[in-house]
Formats: structure tokens, sequence, C-alpha cells
């Protein structure tokens, strides 16, 4: 198993100015509580690609992606889903300028690399999981999976507040 890493020391790379470099790191993703549903994410511990280049006014342009997928129920069916979600995320750290564009990830060059991904997953997060994306759900009177019988159907009863429009003559 690849060796987790949950912050990064941004200053032992000693990057002089104008200069960069790629990391794969590895970090452990916790799981979200979505509308009262737990959803894990898959891998536990991600590979993350980050890209980081030393800026001239000594501070640092951050990059991170990585991809996983969110498994749980199906918001509309109940269904397993598991839909993968792409994260492309950027910081920057430059303190000290007169306009100080500080990153909450980073403190004393220290990238808090878990909370930072943990942070653009939910970001990225589709508003619905769902099984696949035309997912019909299910009948609202008696439960069946409308993906498994999409031609299911019930007599609705009239509500007794609009008995009286029956009785509307239209000629």
């Amino acid at each position: 198993m690849p060796q987790r890493t949950d912050s990064f020391d941004l200053g032992r790379l000693a990057l002089s100015s104008g200069e960069g470099r790629r990391l794969q790191l590895h970090t452990t993703l916790d799981d979200f509580a979505l509308s009262g549903q737990r959803y894990a994410v898959e891998p536990g511990v991600a590979e993350l690609r980050l890209d980081m280049s030393r800026m001239t006014a000594g501070g640092y342009a951050l990059r991170l992606r990585f991809d996983a997928r969110l498994v749980g129920p199906c918001m509309r069916c109940l269904e397993p889903a598991g839909p993968v979600v792409a994260v492309d995320a950027r910081e920057v750290e430059q303190p000290g300028d007169a306009e100080e564009f500080d990153s909450p990830y980073v403190v004393d060059q220290v990238l808090d690399v878990r909370g930072w991904a943990h942070d653009a997953l939910s970001l990225e997060l589709p508003e619905q999981v769902l099984c696949r994306p035309d997912c019909a759900g299910l009948c609202a009177i008696c439960g069946v999976n409308l993906n498994d019988e999409p031609e299911h159907a019930h007599e609705r009863e009239l509500d007794p507040r609009w008995a009286k429009l029956k009785e509307l003559k239209l000629d």
C-alpha cells in the first residue's frame, strides 16, 4: 500500500522562483453524509497529482487533481450508485503581498493535503447521487422501481377538492 500523506512541506523542495514540480501523493478521503445517507469514497486512499510552482513574489501556485468514486444508495431508486467525480482544484499562496492570497490549506509552507482534497471533492459532488443519469426512481404510490418496470402506472384517485370540476360542462 502506498504511503499516505496528510500534509506536505512545500519548503523542503527548495524551489526557486519560476520552478515547478509534479508529485504523486496519496491521502485518505473521508466519507460524506448527504440527505441523511452515508456515501463512502473509493478508493479510501486516493492517488493525487499535485502540481506546484514557485511564484516570483515568493508564494506558490498549486493544482490538485484526482478522481474518486462516491458509493452509496441512489437518491431516486435506492439501488447502489457509484458515480466517479473528477477533481481539479487550484490554490494560490502568496503571503506578504499588498494583495495577500492566503490559502487556508497552507500554514508555514505546510500544505494540508487531506483537508484540501476533502474540500475540493465536496465542491465537485453531484447535486444528486444517481445509479444512472436517467434513473426513473420509485413509484410514489407502491414503491415499485420504475427502472425495472417503465410501463408501471396507477389509476389515481381524484382529489376530492377537484371533484366538482367533473360536473363542469364545456360546450
